[in-house]
């Protein structure tokens, strides 16, 4: 992260945290150094938070500053009457600040076959699976990002003992369903509408089944009985005694045909 120089700072009220500040060596101690960062009090500068021009950690203060060095320097914390700052530019994303379903804008670091590492401030790059780049199937993540775009990313998780943040670009695109003027059929429905009619079918020649046609013999008794102003027999259902049936129907017809005459 590179901020701007802040200006025009002139009380303690102004000042926040990361804030980048211009400032000037008035003392310098074992412990650190003592900095004129232009308001009602000075700063307190620790030893742990000097680094030189290569950002580098020191062993000695006097082996870097000196009285009356300007230095840049930025806010690390505000409480009370003490100001402390540090040499060390801090994190844009620091891990207490870090949250589940954050949206952020990051570039792109490094790519790797299973996914694009992106970095959005914090001590460590993010890592946006290839599962978690576009909608679809992805093969390698070079189809979708280069090293150096920026890309916008959702934080899915994290863990600070690890130093991992995984991240998505997916989860802030529209599904296939969401797009206007889509209409999505899923794979299987194709498959139930060939199934329902194929029990159709079935159902239809069962019923067919159950219903049987009319044999010669029963049609000419039903005409023979309405002629002469009969009730029409029941169907017969078919049995073992399916031919002490046909019999009977024959005779029921020969003593019609009979009493006609």
């Amino acid at each position: 992260m590179t901020s701007d120089v802040a200006t025009g700072i002139t009380s303690m009220n102004q000042l926040e945290r990361k804030m980048h500040l211009k400032g000037k060596v008035l003392k310098t101690t074992k412990a650190g150094a003592i900095v004129d960062v232009g308001v009602e009090k000075p700063a307190l500068l620790h030893v742990s938070q000097i680094v030189t021009d290569n950002k580098q950690p020191i062993l000695r203060v006097e082996d870097t500053l000196k009285e009356g060095q300007e230095v840049d320097v930025y806010v690390r914390n505000v409480r009370d009457d003490r100001i402390e700052v540090s040499m060390i530019e801090p994190l844009q994303l620091e891990w207490r600040e870090i949250d589940k379903d954050m949206v952020l804008k990051g570039k792109v670091v490094e790519l790797e076959k299973f996914g694009a590492f992106v970095d959005i401030g914090a001590e460590r790059p993010g890592l946006v699976h290839i599962s978690e780049l576009t909608q679809g199937y992805v093969k390698n993540a070079s189809e979708v990002v280069s090293v150096g775009d920026e890309v916008e990313v959702k934080i899915l998780d994290f863990n600070r003992r690890r130093k991992q943040i995984k991240l998505s670009m997916k989860a802030l695109q529209p599904g296939l369903d969401e797009i206007e003027g889509v209409k999505i059929t899923p794979a299987h429905t194709g498959r139930r509408k060939k199934k329902a009619a194929r029990k159709e079918v079935e159902i239809e020649s069962a019923e067919t089944a159950a219903e049987p046609e009319p044999t010669f013999m029963e049609i000419a008794m039903r005409e023979a009985m309405e002629k002469a102003g009969l009730a029409a027999p029941a169907k017969t259902v078919k049995s073992r005694k399916g031919k002490k049936g046909s019999n009977e129907q024959e005779d029921i017809l020969s003593r019609t045909l009979n009493t006609r005459a």
